[in-house]
């Protein structure tokens, strides 16, 4: 007599995402759903392949073996390959998974349901309920982006209104996010990114010093205006004759 063991299937970890190992060894319809909080059961039987271990791993054929691991990984998939699951349930475990260690945007996550062609009105509940929770927010998410690219990164308001529309933040919100960067700390920032680059740029012509420093601010999102005028305040520091300099570049 050999002893085979059937393995109820296991709900999936809401914080955790599909891994494709589950389907390797998965039937549709294979599990039964009101078992899901028991224990494995073994049964006795005789069969082909059994030996020491028989349903554990060892000798219960490739299929058990596949789902043994499965059943006991918390990222085995069933939302995507596995058998289907209520459309609900599916894009909570998807919002979970993609808001795991990165904060997103409302339309972020609706872009990713619907690539995964989740219902819209699934959608729009799972939403709805993370934004009502704290989950989503995209006030939140604007002001943490514009503290971060100006500070790490030296941009500019204009470049991190490009960013943000571009993650579906509405505009009232891009608006009251950037508003927390007044002219003067734009300012500063870009005197601080001159000062780094100005060394590189000695013994260029003065025309060609200007063009670089001004298009690397023009790049980070600085108009032109204040781009000129604090190139032309870093290049009077190193004596460098700056007539002509008001005129646009």
């Amino acid at each position: 007599m050999t002893r085979r063991t059937e393995w109820p299937g296991s709900t999936a970890d809401p914080g955790a995402g599909p891994g494709p190992e589950f389907a390797a060894g998965h039937t549709a319809g294979s599990d039964n759903e009101s078992d899901l909080s028991h224990e494995p059961v073994v049964r006795s039987g005789r069969g082909r392949g059994a030996g020491p271990g028989a349903g554990f791993g060892e000798g219960a054929g490739r299929r058990s073996r596949s789902r043994s691991r499965d059943s006991g990984s918390p990222t085995s998939s069933r939302a995507e390959k596995g058998e289907p699951r209520d459309p609900v349930e599916q894009a909570r475990n998807i919002c979970l998974r993609l808001l795991t260690g990165t904060p997103r945007t409302r339309k972020q996550l609706a872009d990713a349901l619907r690539k995964r062609e989740i219902p819209d009105e699934a959608a729009e509940e799972v939403l709805s309920r993370f934004e009502d929770v704290g989950l989503i927010d995209d006030a939140a998410f604007a002001g943490a982006w514009v503290e971060s690219r100006h500070h790490g990164r030296g941009l500019a308001r204009r470049a991190l209104v490009r960013e943000l529309r571009t993650k579906g933040v509405d505009s009232v919100v891009i608006d009251e996010a950037v508003g927390q960067l007044d002219p003067e700390q734009e300012e500063e920032t870009a005197r601080e990114l001159v000062a780094r680059k100005l060394r590189s740029t000695r013994g260029l012509e003065r025309d060609k010093r200007l063009r670089r420093l001004a298009g690397m601010l023009a790049r980070k999102g600085y108009g032109e205006g204040m781009a000129l005028r604090v190139v032309r305040r870093a290049l009077e520091e190193e004596g460098e004759d700056t007539e002509g300099l008001d005129d646009p570049f």
